[in-house]
């Protein structure tokens, strides 16, 4: 193996389980360094592998709650979650968390954000966090928005934000962070952030659909590389998928279930349910209602629930990555998680 040229053993190494490449870099100082270099975790992300971030905070106490790194095993014809205690961090025991509340809104390669909304740019691969205000005084409406990027120390004024969002985080994808608009007047009900131009706009959203009497709750999610959005009513489950990112005639209904047709499937339009991942068998992983994390099969018609924490958590998909912030000082990353 020591014989072997780097871009070789770089290659195998990037195929080996994340929790083995880790071991490899106490082997010597010839893998460290081989590990550490960037060449090697742009590979290694490249390659992998599909996981999720689940952040669970069921003690009344625990306002910051723990960070769990879950492994999928995910096979054509078969998939398991699989998660190591030693692979969690307990948030808790962090002074710069006590007394914060979390909220996970993304991963980006490999990265985590807190707080609205979290991206990298697609030109100068610059991090942003984006944070929107919004309230209301007895003669208006506010919408603020602000930006942050990783090293910079501050946050920047945005100005008016020109929608008003639904849901708690953006989605990040292709160089945008996307959100639901939230009302009747506006004719697109997605509304995207170019981390790149550092403006607001419009993004075409699937046909509209409404039942009347009905809640409606909507989600985000990328699935095997496309923008998808779940609506659920109280008698209805419809899944969209944007075949061409941007092209609003590329929005394709996926699934719809009506209440009673498929009784397994039901408890979908029962309570909101936020999509995860697309396994290779078609089988998506969701969380429902911050209390069951879900593996359904539309086309065997299943929901299978996991059983696999208690209640009270979120949970996003995630790609570990051996990429690091060497270019930003801690004091400055500190500033920023203690003004979230």
């Amino acid at each position: 193996m020591e014989d072997l040229p780097v871009p070789v053993m770089s290659d195998i190494l990037s195929r080996l389980p994340v929790k083995t490449i880790i071991q490899c870099k106490c082997v010597c100082k010839k893998w460290l360094d081989l590990v550490s270099d960037s060449y090697f975790a742009n590979l290694q992300l490249s390659r992998s592998p599909a996981s999720l971030m689940i952040h669970h905070s069921s003690e009344i106490n625990e306002r910051a709650g723990i960070l769990k790194w879950v492994e999928l095993e995910n096979k054509v014809n078969h998939h398991n979650l699989q998660h190591d205690p030693a692979m969690s961090l307990d948030l808790n025991l962090a002074p710069i968390f006590q007394d914060a509340q979390i909220l996970v809104v993304g991963s980006v390669n490999g990265y985590g954000g807190i707080e609205h909304g979290f991206g990298v740019c697609s030109r100068t691969r610059e991090y942003k966090v984006i944070r929107i205000f919004q309230g209301t005084t007895s003669t208006s409406r506010i919408r603020e928005a602000e930006v942050y990027t990783l090293g910079m120390g501050k946050w920047r004024s945005l100005g008016h934000v020109p929608y008003t969002i639904g849901g708690f985080f953006g989605l990040f994808f292709n160089g945008h962070v996307h959100w639901s608009v939230f009302g009747k007047d506006s004719p697109e009900k997605l509304f995207a952030f170019d981390l790149d131009n550092e403006t607001f706009k419009l993004f075409p959203s699937p046909p509209v659909e409404t039942i009347q009497g009905s809640h409606h709750f909507l989600s985000l999610a990328v699935l095997k590389g496309c923008l998808c959005q779940s609506d659920t009513f109280e008698s209805q489950f419809t899944l969209w998928v944007m075949r061409e990112y941007g092209i609003k005639e590329s929005w394709h209904r996926e699934v719809m279930i009506k209440e009673g047709v498929s009784p397994a499937l039901d408890w979908l339009m029962w309570e909101p349910v936020c999509l995860i991942e697309r396994l290779n068998d078609g089988t998506i992983l969701m969380v429902y209602y911050e209390d069951k994390l879900l593996a359904c099969s539309f086309e065997k018609g299943t929901i299978a629930n996991s059983d696999f924490f208690d209640p009270c958590f979120t949970g996003i998909a995630y790609r570990p990555s051996f990429l690091k912030l060497r270019n930003f000082k801690s004091e400055r990353c500190k500033g920023l998680c203690k003004e979230l």
